[in-house]
């Protein structure tokens, strides 16, 4: 290289230097992902949240529940009294799957009849019910061997597993209700962060700031056009999702239009926040990045949440796209109502008005 390609290259150096915020995020966001990659990048499922139903209340089926909740896989949260209670549990998310026992469990047990326990799983989410289904036989198995300790025991302990949701276990099922939010959110941070930063960056935002119009006013006229792309991409995945990758939609689509736009207000916040504190576009790329990454990663986008340490699960519920893919599968695989979601519904309530009233005097703030 000759002395002409030296002095670019210092050049070059002494820009990434001078402009501390982008070099902070350069190397910021390589050990964001390197973190999240390595401990929430796994499928080693355990803590499965389990809901049991006991019809017999006796000695053996007592001794079964322990032996799912000793296997360290499972996690007994919640005993119900009815079907009804536990189908309310698995359509809210609470449990991933149920334990039924029948009354005659004890009875024919001691009797050495065949006895038999169902054991429904949640299959919305095609990689945890594969490993709950597995576990859950295999518990069952052993169960029953130790047990007996070499006795006969006519017909065996069988576990009758049921899927429910998404019986085919079809991975397209869980992933297409789930690209909706995700394409939700990345349009309306990146593309409004950007935006209002260009421009900042060309000097127009001077101009807009000596005529008439309000701030109020700038960014609606900023941000609702970016609503409406991000709407139309939405009944855009929507569409190919049921027609061609056949994909069914068991709940309310007017429900589910609405919930998102609740969604797209947060996200769309994030944005305008995010083009308060950067100067360039280079550098509202890259803090978008270092903010939409972890919500991949964090939400259950594509790892399971009960693969993670328990740290990340912690760190999870401060995600707003969690929350967000939780309302499109349970809407679109389900079919709940909004009575199931309330949690959700407040929590993105709650997000939305901050995020906004926080973006709005920062907006405010730096026009003045």
């Amino acid at each position: 290289m000759n002395a002409r390609t030296w002095a670019i290259m210092r050049k070059e150096f002494l820009h990434i230097v001078r402009d501390p915020r982008t070099l902070i995020l350069i190397f910021l966001i390589p050990f964001v992902q390197m973190i999240l990659l390595g401990y929430a990048a796994t499928t080693d499922i355990d803590n499965v949240s389990l809901a049991v139903l006991d019809g017999d209340h006796s000695p053996q089926s007592r001794a079964l529940i322990r032996a799912y909740q000793a296997s360290g896989y499972f996690q007994v949260t919640h005993y119900v009294d009815s079907e009804e209670q536990m189908a309310s549990l698995l359509d809210s998310g609470l449990v991933r799957a149920a334990l039924v026992i029948p009354a005659a469990y004890g009875h024919s047990w001691l009797a050495r009849q065949p006895v038999e326990v169902g054991f429904i799983v949640d299959g919305s989410d095609p990689t945890v019910a594969n490993s709950v289904l597995a576990a859950a036989l295999q518990i069952g198995q052993a169960h029953a061997r130790l047990q007996l300790r070499g006795q006969s025991l006519f017909g065996g302990l069988e576990v009758h597993p049921t899927v429910w949701y998404n019986p085919g276990l079809e991975s397209v099922n869980y992933m297409i209700p789930a690209l909706m939010g995700l394409i939700l959110q990345f349009l309306a941070t990146l593309v409004t962060s950007m935006a209002i930063v260009r421009e900042r960056e060309y000097g127009t935002m001077e101009q807009l700031i000596v005529t008439p119009i309000r701030p109020a006013e700038l960014v609606l006229g900023k941000t609702i056009p970016y609503v409406l792309v991000a709407f139309f991409n939405l009944l855009e995945v929507l569409l190919i999702g049921t027609l061609w990758f056949r994909v069914p939609i068991h709940g309310n689509i007017g429900l589910l239009l609405a919930l998102s736009g609740l969604f797209l207000l947060g996200s769309l916040g994030i944005g305008i926040l995010i083009s308060t504190l950067t100067r360039t576009q280079q550098e509202a790329m890259l803090m978008s990045f270092l903010i939409l990454v972890p919500s991949i990663f964090l939400s259950g986008f594509l790892f399971p949440l009960e693969a993670m340490p328990l740290v990340l699960r912690m760190l999870s519920y401060l995600i707003p796209l969690r929350y967000m893919l939780l309302i499109i599968r349970s809407i679109v695989l389900k079919g709940i109502g909004i009575a199931a979601l309330q949690n959700e519904v407040l929590f993105l309530s709650i997000f939305c008005a901050m995020i906004l009233f926080l973006a709005a005097r920062r907006f405010r703030k730096s026009l003045d």
